[in-house]
């Protein structure tokens, strides 16, 4: 398998880390009436992108430079204020720990996961799947940039029944943007920990912790 091909692997929405049962915040934005269409879509993955997005890649770039992974992990808890979200990003790098380990076994991922058995930050263990692929800091960031708009896009689709050519779309116009931010990513990465981006959004990590209290919703985040 070449690396390329193991990139493919690792961003494959059908790779089993549970992201498919999370919206992004997604299902919050359409439920306040944020998102009602492919324009709202754009607008709304666009904005995930640039900021928490921008974060998630950078942390996930500087795990797969090798970078020490507790200062990595208290750096994304210092970036995620809302404990809604921390606890989501823990439980997803759990989920992405077993499917990782049992894809590409290393001991990077076996120290990683003895050091943090409830669950590193998602990022932190994407980055580190990243290396034990054979992957390199950009395309640790690229994977997450795109995760950042694919998985509501996907959300979308399933929330108001959009029609899944436009939401493929959406996705297709925000490529240059994806490429920018996986790029700043892993330019700042390459500046070790303190130079790592803390862009935030304060919206989603308030409708987090509303969305959180819903006693019904369809997806977990």
């Amino acid at each position: 398998m070449t690396s390329r091909s193991a990139l493919l692997v690792l961003a494959d929405g059908r790779f089993p880390a549970g992201g498919h049962a999370h919206s992004g915040g997604a299902e919050a934005a359409v439920r306040a009436g944020r998102v009602k269409d492919a324009a709202g879509l754009e607008s709304f993955c666009r904005g995930r992108l640039h900021t928490t997005g921008l974060t998630s890649a950078a942390l996930a770039a500087a795990a797969a430079y090798g970078l020490d992974p507790a200062a990595l992990d208290a750096a994304a808890d210092a970036r995620t204020p809302s404990p809604a979200l921390r606890a989501v990003a823990r439980r997803l790098g759990r989920q992405l720990m077993r499917a990782a380990r049992a894809t590409w076994p290393s001991p990077r991922l076996d120290a990683l996961a003895a050091m943090y058995p409830r669950g590193a930050h998602q990022p932190v263990v994407l980055g580190t799947t990243a290396l034990a692929a054979g992957l390199d800091a950009e395309d640790a960031a690229y994977c997450v940039a795109y995760e950042t708009v694919g998985g509501p896009a996907t959300a979308v689709v399933r929330l108001l029944g959009l029609d899944p050519y436009q939401a493929t779309a959406v996705l297709a116009r925000l490529v240059p943007e994806m490429d920018q931010v996986a790029e700043r990513a892993a330019a700042a990465a390459r500046q070790g920990i303190d130079a790592l981006p803390a862009a935030a959004a304060p919206l989603l990590d308030l409708t987090a912790e509303q969305h959180a209290a819903w006693p019904v919703r369809l997806f977990a985040s």
